[in-house]
């Protein structure tokens, strides 16, 4: 039986090989080479920033130029660079001085993240606590006090303890912990929470008793802590088809992915870091982007421009996308709409099920959609929002499409690799989408609806939400609202785009992180209030969940 079937799926394959064209081969051929290169392990994961993400943007740029693509980026290149903000580093010239020991960095000391830049030189001791001088603190008692208490925050406690120091002179507060239980005590490098006015700094036990072993002896100390902003910088790549047309269509994909899991959006529970190579997300929508490019340049519908764009910082929380709506490249009032292609590479042969988001953005889909489709069984979101980069196109007034083939057990883990990747199925949704184009090409300027919301990254778990679109690519403090979902519980309450939410009921937060553990304390039908700053005003609104 096992061999009639073999033999079975090879006539088939044989039989779809014959039947395709030669056009259909060669951009079949061409796909398996773009996933096999961006999925490799030498690109590690391409992670937003890094080598793998420039080994990544390199291949692109080479085949953009290739398909006679012109480049669209900055300073006559196919790259538009862009920003983001990694949090804070400790600078390589903190340090701390004690009789003349010098400590190390991480191993001896960090500073806690919410200390000032300062420089301090004085001679004190454990014992003393003199004004315009360090105070020494142990935070065993803090620990022992609080061990049963779920609901104990340790940093908020330490900081409450170094801001009274400081009312009463310290110019710094250094720490340190004798009890056996742990503190678990780090530098967070991600904490948004503005700097209190003294340096608090963390020696650790061995240091402690190594050089702080008698609490009266005189120290001679010189501190000095310096903590930066840690950047990195990702890149879109942008190519040009310039037909002379009154308006532009954008066709997207994100290129990058998670690289070994360093930005915690991986699935994977294991102990040892791994590659995760991405090949459905998103090497496969990045291969369908630069074939698309190629059939667009030899296509004899001429009525519309095409700029075709390769994402980066998508993982991240749609930055790169955010980054160009932000900073376009070409007239944003001429684009027509824009076709994003997220995890296109696993159509189940079974059911050929394609998935259709954004299908509610312009009245114009449902017959163009219908006619092109007959492939498929197509299932349809109507919402113009989501996680992936044809949300901060939608959020400009723009018609979007999002292509998408369906989830799967690899999802962001390491084990999404090319070998698994429907390569048939992903050339159908290529030739779908150019003839979706085709269909739209004497339809002129696309009509632009507006649809519901959909949360980003929504979770299960969540028992409560607010009902915003977080903008992940804000660097201050709080949460910013990019949108607010209509007919939920920030737009009944008035809480407007661009309003950074800083607390709700008690509890204050900082960033995306801590606002999530936020929403978790509360239950539906709980009564609270938000706090937020809109612009220099800060307002509070009272909320039911």
């Amino acid at each position: 039986m096992k061999h009639i079937f073999w033999l079975l799926f090879f006539f088939f394959h044989l039989t779809y090989a014959q039947k395709l064209k030669k056009a259909d081969k060669v951009i079949l051929s061409n796909l398996e080479a773009h996933v096999n290169y961006l999925a490799d392990d030498k690109l590690e994961g391409r992670r937003t920033g890094s080598n793998g993400e420039k080994g990544a943007y390199e291949y692109i740029s080479n085949e953009f130029k290739k398909a006679g693509l012109v480049p669209k980026g900055e300073k006559e290149t196919y790259l538009q660079e862009f920003e983001i903000n990694d949090g804070k580093e400790v600078g390589p010239v903190s340090h701390i001085i004690i009789n003349g020991n010098d400590l190390k960095i991480n191993q001896d000391y960090f500073p806690l993240s919410f200390s000032p830049n300062a420089s301090i030189e004085a001679s004190t001791s454990i014992a003393l606590q003199e004004s315009a001088n360090p105070w020494f603190y142990d935070i065993k008692e803090l620990l022992e006090a609080n061990k049963d208490n779920p609901h104990f925050d340790l940093t908020e406690a330490i900081k409450t303890k170094a801001n009274a120091a400081a009312k009463k002179g310290a110019n710094g507060f250094i720490i340190f912990n004798t009890s056996a239980v742990k503190d678990e005590l780090k530098f967070e490098s991600k904490l948004k929470s503005a700097p209190i006015s003294i340096p608090v700094v963390y020696i650790s036990r061995v240091a402690k008793e190594k050089y702080l072993k008698d609490e009266t002896a005189t120290l001679d100390i010189n501190l000095r802590i310096a903590i930066t902003d840690k950047k990195r910088y990702g890149h879109n790549v942008i190519g040009y088809l310039n037909n002379n047309a009154p308006t532009t269509i954008v066709i997207g994909a994100h290129y990058d992915h998670l690289g070994y899991g360093e930005d915690h959006n991986s699935l994977f529970t294991g102990d040892t870091p791994e590659i995760h190579n991405g090949a459905d997300d998103n090497a496969s929508g990045t291969g369908a982007l630069i074939e698309l490019g190629k059939m667009l340049k030899v296509a004899k519908f001429k009525n519309s421009n095409y700029l075709v764009i390769a994402f980066s910082g998508e993982e991240l929380g749609l930055f790169g996308s955010k980054y160009f709506t932000e900073n376009p490249t070409v007239d944003m009032a001429k684009i027509n709409y824009m076709i994003n292609m997220d995890m296109i590479g696993r159509l189940k042969d079974s059911t050929r099920r394609l998935s259709i988001g954004g299908y509610g953005t312009s009245p114009e889909w449902a017959d163009v959609l219908l006619k092109a489709g007959k492939y498929f069984t197509l299932s349809f979101d109507s919402s113009g929002t989501g996680p992936s980069d044809h949300t901060s196109f939608y959020r400009k007034n723009i018609p979007v499409l999002f292509f998408f083939t369906g989830t799967h057990s690899d999802y962001h883990k390491p084990t999404d690799d090319a070998d698994k990747i429907n390569f048939a199925g992903e050339l159908q949704v290529i030739k779908f989408i150019y003839s979706l184009i085709e269909k739209t090409n004497k339809k002129g300027q696309l009509a632009f609806t507006k649809t519901r919301e959909t949360q980003m990254n929504a979770r299960s778990s969540f028992k409560v939400t607010l009902g915003i679109m977080p903008d992940y690519t804000y660097d201050g403090p709080g949460v910013r609202a990019d949108g607010v979902t209509e007919g939920r519980i920030a737009q009944k309450a008035g809480i407007k785009a661009g309003d950074v939410i800083t607390q709700l009921g008690d509890y204050k937060f900082s960033d995306m992180q801590t606002y999530m553990e936020t929403l978790n304390k509360f239950n539906k039908g709980d009564a609270t209030r938000v706090k937020v700053k809109r612009g220099n005003e800060e307002l509070i609104f009272d909320i039911i969940f």
